[in-house]
């Protein structure tokens, strides 16, 4: 782990591109809009809007929504905030629900940004707008200070900080943190506030970055992080994005490129291909959003189990990509199979990389304050076993018996769909350190 930062050397930017350009960096930053434009043109057809989320029909959301549609579930989304007034939001962002400290203008987006990963989880595709993966889900909006925040000092000091957000955050229902934004930098103060919130039980899932592939490790954080499911993008052809950061990190992949967003804060149409790991990351949290609302007793280590046992991959599930993760995110699976079983409560199926069971030590150490035993203590593990290379066996789960494995979602036509890295043509399977 590098060293930390101070808190205010380099400000916080979302995980993208601009027209296929990486954004430069700013101060000690490296980052960008991780929901970034490449060839901006606005939707002409406000219809077209869904018919270009091209990946609702490969998964089945149609179907998935008759089993649930999220209902139930908060997603805290710190971003640049959220235009609770558009088509697909109106009724879905719980404008109320921000905690005092941290709510300065949570309904104000400075980019664009924030509302886009809004209507990607939980839109309700009102109008021909963008249709959320988990319709029936709610949005709690943070406003934080990322790269595009305008006003000058005085604006920057009013808006908090990502690590304040993710804290307040950790002290709500929110049962997921949506952090579609990253650095160069492992700033400590972050890592701190993102141990906080797993201690608690909360489903942090963030962008890797659009830095592209590499030989090395390019990931970004709080991707980079122990406790954040760290997820890649891919396109229609169910290829990894040439943009896509690779990495130790990267735990799950989703789709990321070739849809519409908003790029601007007029919020008149939508721009085509906002393309970027940020979306990845919204659509990977409304799979959990799903995941949790149709088993609301899970505990946050057996909807990270589900996503992981259930993704979508042509090579061993003990050695994941590092550029696809454990795979391509099919909450399908899960929904449609009423015997699935999720395995242990309390043991995290990522302890290897992470370090540990956090969320079980949190638990063993509040309730040895009191009469009660540890409920982790006597409970024996179900969950797949973390090996050497990072990986994980099927124990206790009902993924090995999918007919579909060596797919990522379904056969489109007559060619079995796999993931394969951008230009290259092939399926990869690398393995990785343990973080």
């Amino acid at each position: 782990m590098k060293s930390g930062m101070s808190r205010r050397a380099g400000r916080t930017s979302l995980h993208g591109t601009h027209n296929g350009r990486r954004v430069r960096a700013v101060g000690a930053v490296v980052g960008a809009l991780a929901a970034a434009t490449v060839g901006l043109a606005p939707s002409a057809v406000a219809d077209d809007v869904q018919a270009k989320q091209w990946y609702l029909g490969p998964m089945q959301a149609e179907q998935m929504w008759k089993a649930s549609t999220g209902k139930g579930v908060k997603v805290a989304l710190i971003d640049t905030g959220v235009n609770a007034n558009t088509p697909s939001l109106k009724g879905q962002v719980l404008t109320g629900e921000t905690p005092a400290s941290v709510a300065y203008r949570s309904t104000v987006d400075y980019e664009g940004h924030g509302t886009t990963m809004a209507e990607l989880i939980a839109g309700t595709g009102a109008g021909g707008s963008l249709k959320g993966l988990a319709p029936g889900a709610k949005i709690v909006p943070y406003r934080v200070e990322l790269k595009g925040l305008k006003g000058g000092a005085a604006e920057k000091k009013k808006t908090p900080e990502p690590a304040e957000a993710i804290r307040a955050a950790a002290d709500t229902d929110a049962k997921i943190i949506n952090m579609s934004f990253g650095n160069a930098a492992p700033f400590p103060e972050v890592e701190e506030a993102i141990k906080y919130a797993a201690s608690k039980g909360k489903l942090l899932i963030a962008a890797v970055g659009n830095k592209g592939r590499s030989s090395g490790d390019n990931i970004g954080y709080p991707a980079g992080f122990p406790y954040v499911v760290g997820v890649a993008s891919a396109d229609k052809s169910l290829t990894v994005s040439k943009f896509s950061s690779s990495g130790n990190s990267v735990d799950l992949s989703a789709p990321g490129q070739g849809f519409p967003g908003w790029c601007d804060t007029n919020f008149r149409s939508y721009c085509d291909d906002v393309n970027g790991t940020s979306s990845a990351a919204a659509i990977a949290s409304g799979a959990a959003a799903l995941i949790w609302s149709a088993h609301p007793d899970w505990t946050v280590n057996q909807v990270t189990r589900a996503l992981i046992d259930t993704a979508g991959r042509t090579w061993a599930k003990n050695n994941p990509s590092k550029y696809a993760g454990y795979g391509f995110i099919r909450p399908r699976l899960v929904l449609e199979n009423a015997d699935y079983e999720a395995g242990s409560a309390h043991v995290d199926p990522l302890r290897a990389e992470n370090g540990g069971d956090l969320l079980a030590k949190s638990t063993a150490s509040s309730a040895s304050s009191s009469s009660a035993p540890s409920p982790s203590a006597s409970i024996p593990s179900q969950a797949p076993e973390k090996g050497s290379t990072g990986g994980t066996s099927a124990a206790g789960s009902s993924a090995e018996s999918s007919n579909d494995n060596s797919t990522l979602w379904v056969v489109l036509g007559a060619v079995a769909a796999v993931l394969v890295v951008g230009g290259g043509g092939v399926a990869v399977a690398r393995a990785r350190r343990a973080r």
